[in-house]
């Protein structure tokens, strides 16, 4: 099966993307994978901020949207297994 090179996507859809990432990245009960894909998301973002040819940014967003398939399948599963003690890094400080 050949895939042509469709229309690059609007920059709405862009930036919608962005933001689903960041909303599944939210999802995650542990702190460190949190943090992980939130970071990842941006720089990922901010990597192919400069692309220019059409073919290379229809291929960047589909990767995305692939990436945010994984992720909302991977929040799913680490959702089932949420550890019974929370990182520090949740642990909201308490006044003295």
């Amino acid at each position: 099966m050949a895939t042509a090179v469709g229309l690059p996507p609007s920059t709405s859809q862009v930036r919608s993307l962005f933001r689903s990432l960041l909303r599944t990245s939210r999802r995650f009960p542990d702190y460190n994978i949190r943090e992980y894909v939130k970071r990842r998301t941006t720089d990922g973002f901010r990597q192919n901020q400069q692309l220019t040819d059409p073919a290379a940014i229809v291929s960047a967003f589909a990767e995305g949207k692939s990436q945010l398939e994984v992720a909302s399948r991977q929040a799913v599963v680490y959702s089932l297994y949420v550890p019974k003690v929370k990182s520090i890094m949740d642990i909201a400080p308490t006044k003295p």
